[in-house]
């Protein structure tokens, strides 16, 4: 980023003041002078209810007017709480940016203006990209700072309830039902739940599991995250600044219990979500529960939120001759340590991040490692250079960086990401120069765009060396090719040269089934028709199906990492606020 300067600021008071003057206007003349022909606007909620995309100025003066006038945006203006004005790099061109506010007629919002030169009207700065983000609805602002509940009625009560008391009468439900039922208590279950706590929506969450975080807790011994800890706050409740960089699983997991604990969050642990239906009369769900006792709880929610993650169901491919193995078979979601397999023969199946930590993780404690590649894979070092797409959040405050990332339009985002592993493939020369002499088979990415397109458009695909790569080159874990492979025996793999892989275990780190097949499980047939494809980008540039309405009323999804959860949170329950106060149709 250059340095700021004053020309940046009046270059973007003299744009939204001359866009809001163009809104309120019969004609679109002076609209269309304030766009690039090739620009991009990007609408969060805050004019269209829609989380979408428009690109090129014919589509976006045709789409804003009519927006505009139903929404009545006003108060356009620099945000003077958050970044100044100034002059950056984003997907390799250069450009003034600027954070804004503005109110409409229900709610304060904020957004993202950069300006650059048209060389085709005497240099003068248009908009190349626009965002306008939905931030709060007026008269239902979260209750945080100045809007902080005062606890009048139990601290002031001598003869009623407490606060535990009502704690745990708002956390038992014995009669009442939730608002929202979120399914799943990792960090997008914790996310929304935490984002409808503040505006008064009562939210339950309910996890399989026996103690809050075990979704983390139970994960294979070895395991921190990739990405670094400034990144992964969740919402309201930061990490503390002596955290490490790069958080061990139980520590997240201990973080995740503290977490409910402060936010008053109502969570039912040991709780199984057996499936609903929907009412469409009555505009509620009827789901059943089955509780840590073994009883059943029936309930009738408005909104159903499925945060179980991008996929639920482990994928276990048929793998010719599995079935004849004679030993142990298990899929990565069920390994656990590789102290258990000291001195054992061990093939790991799966290249992903999962496959190379549960092989590393099994060199480490003693077993002989054979990897079998099923497809091509991108590695990327876990330093620098699979870090550099979260380069703005080294600066700047979590709020600033998270609009800017959500500001980014899809196809200037894969346009930086492409960049940004050309970058990281000459970091990298070395360590990939060697993957390919031993027969690792690389890829980078759709059209080169690198490790977090794959994340989105496929949930997986890569993995992030801290030292598995290494070890591959050197030898110390062997590597196959599972187009090499015949069938497997009662003693281990049988290749197609006739080589005996042997082994006294399988792990098969194989993915995850699509989140379509969970929802079909769940709720049937129709309401997977009715749904479509989650996760992936579809034809509106944004993700499917993901923290925005259905084509199922009252259901709704949020997955992806801390970040993912703690932005995509905001948006989904804003949505969810505004359908409960009538401000939005289900």
């Amino acid at each position: 980023m250059l340095d700021r300067t004053d020309d940046s600021s009046v270059a973007a008071d003299t744009w939204l003041a001359q866009f809001e003057e163009a809104l309120g206007k019969p004609d679109q003349a002076l609209l269309y002078q304030l766009f690039h022909p090739d620009s991009y606007w990007r609408d969060v909620l805050a004019l269209s209810w829609n989380i979408q995309t428009l690109n090129g100025r014919d589509a976006i003066l045709k789409a804003l007017p009519p927006f505009a006038r139903g929404a009545a945006p006003t108060g356009f203006a620099i945000a003077p709480d958050r970044a100044a004005p100034r002059k950056v790099m984003r997907a390799g061109t250069h450009a003034i940016e600027a954070i804004f506010k503005f109110e409409t007629n229900v709610g304060r919002g904020s957004g993202i203006i950069r300006l650059t030169p048209d060389a085709d009207d005497g240099n003068r700065l248009k908009a190349w990209t626009l965002l306008t983000e939905l931030g709060e609805l007026k008269g239902f602002e979260e209750q945080l700072g100045v809007n902080r509940p005062r606890g009048n009625a139990y601290s002031r009560d001598f003869r009623g309830p407490n606060w535990l008391d009502l704690r745990k009468a708002s956390a038992g439900y014995a009669d009442h039902d939730p608002t929202v039922l979120v399914i799943g208590g990792g960090q997008s279950g914790l996310s929304i739940a935490a984002r409808l706590k503040q505006l008064n929506v009562d939210t339950l969450i309910v996890d399989r599991e026996k103690r809050i975080g075990d979704n983390w807790r139970k994960r294979y011994h070895a395991l921190t995250l990739h990405n670094q800890v400034q990144v992964n706050h969740l919402p309201y409740l930061h990490f503390p600044p002596n955290w490490p960089t790069y958080i061990p699983k139980d520590k997240l997991a201990n973080w995740f219990e503290a977490y409910v604990e402060a936010m008053e969050l109502n969570f039912w642990t040991e709780t199984e979500f057996e499936g609903g239906s929907y009412d469409e009369t009555e505009g509620r769900w009827t789901v059943t529960l089955r509780c840590a006792d073994g009883s059943k709880r029936s309930m009738h929610p408005r909104h159903v939120v499925l945060a179980t993650g991008v996929s639920g169901i482990p994928s276990v491919p048929d793998i010719p001759g599995l079935k004849d193995f004679a030993r142990k078979v298990m899929h990565s979601s069920q390994y656990d340590d590789g102290e258990n397999w000291k001195g054992k023969r061990a093939i790991v199946i799966g290249t992903g991040n999962s496959g190379h930590d549960i092989a590393q993780d099994l060199h480490s404690s003693g077993a002989k490692v054979t990897l079998f590649q099923r497809s091509s894979t991108l590695v990327v070092s876990i330093e620098p250079s699979a870090q550099l797409v979260y380069a703005p959040y080294n600066e700047g405050t979590l709020e600033d960086n998270d609009l800017i990332t959500v500001s980014m339009p899809l196809k200037l985002a894969r346009k930086s990401h492409a960049l940004t592993a050309e970058k990281s493939k000459a970091l990298d020369k070395e360590l990939l120069d060697g993957l390919e002499r031993v027969g690792f088979k690389l890829d980078f990415g759709e059209d080169n765009t690198g490790w977090q397109f794959k994340y989105l458009t496929r949930g997986g695909g890569y993995y992030f060396n801290v030292g598995c790569s290494d070890l591959i080159i050197k030898g110390d874990i062997a590597l196959k090719q599972f187009a090499d492979l015949d069938t497997f025996t009662a003693d281990g793999a049988r290749m197609k040269d006739g080589e005996v892989v042997e082994a006294d275990l399988v792990v098969l780190a194989t993915g995850y089934r699509r989140q379509e097949e969970l929802v079909r499980k769940l709720f049937g047939e129709t309401v997977e028709r009715r749904v479509g494809t989650i996760w992936g980008f579809g034809e509106e540039q944004e993700l499917r199906n993901m923290y925005t309405r259905t084509g199922q009323p009252g259901l709704w999804f949020i997955a992806g990492g801390l970040a993912q959860c703690r932005i995509g949170s905001k948006h989904l329950a804003l949505q969810i606020k505004a359908i409960e106060e009538g401000l939005l149709p289900r």
